[in-house]
């Protein structure tokens, strides 16, 4: 069976999003489906679009659990799973997937990271991304966690761990 890699991050209101975060979720996607991965994100614009854009230029296969109507996906998404459950949706999306990769992100994808830790879910950060992913990413912070996420300094590494740890 194919892995589900879940990326999670900014959408396209965050003002903080970076042309380098976008181009990092673009890596991202592309290395997903380098490795026969299928990428499952929410659907939406940032993080999420520039992402299944990688992907299908690796010709990659998308998956968007979208809070609301299927229609509002964006152009990237093969598969759009409408379920008018808002920020809800996020537990689908991370039970869906074998791991996940946060990029930037605000409450929205800080949810979706801690859900991912607290089930048990590899859980890679990208160091640098900005956002949550840079505040999760502090030594200081993660020493006294119980359950850590992997820290990743570059899209490729955060791919190879996701495939790696969700064997």
């Amino acid at each position: 069976m194919r892995k589900l890699i879940g990326v999670c991050g900014s959408d396209s209101t965050d003002k903080e999003l970076s042309s380098a975060t976008l181009k990092t979720a673009e890596e991202v996607g592309y290395y997903i489906a380098q490795r026969d991965g299928v990428l499952i994100c929410g659907g939406k614009g940032g993080v999420m679009e520039q992402a299944a854009k990688g992907a299908k230029k690796g010709n990659g296969l998308t998956i968007g659990i979208l809070p609301g109507a299927k229609e509002k996906a964006n152009r990237f998404i093969d598969i759009a799973i409408a379920t008018h459950l808002g920020y809800a949706r996020n537990y689908i999306l991370i039970n869906s997937a074998d791991a996940v990769i946060g990029i930037a992100g605000r409450w929205g994808t800080l949810n979706e990271i801690s859900y991912s830790l607290n089930i048990g879910k590899p859980t890679i950060l990208i160091k640098g991304s900005g956002g949550w992913m840079d505040i999760l990413s502090d030594e200081t912070l993660l020493k006294n966690l119980d359950v850590r996420p992997h820290i990743a300094d570059s899209p490729k590494e955060a791919v190879d761990l996701a495939f790696k740890l969700s064997q």
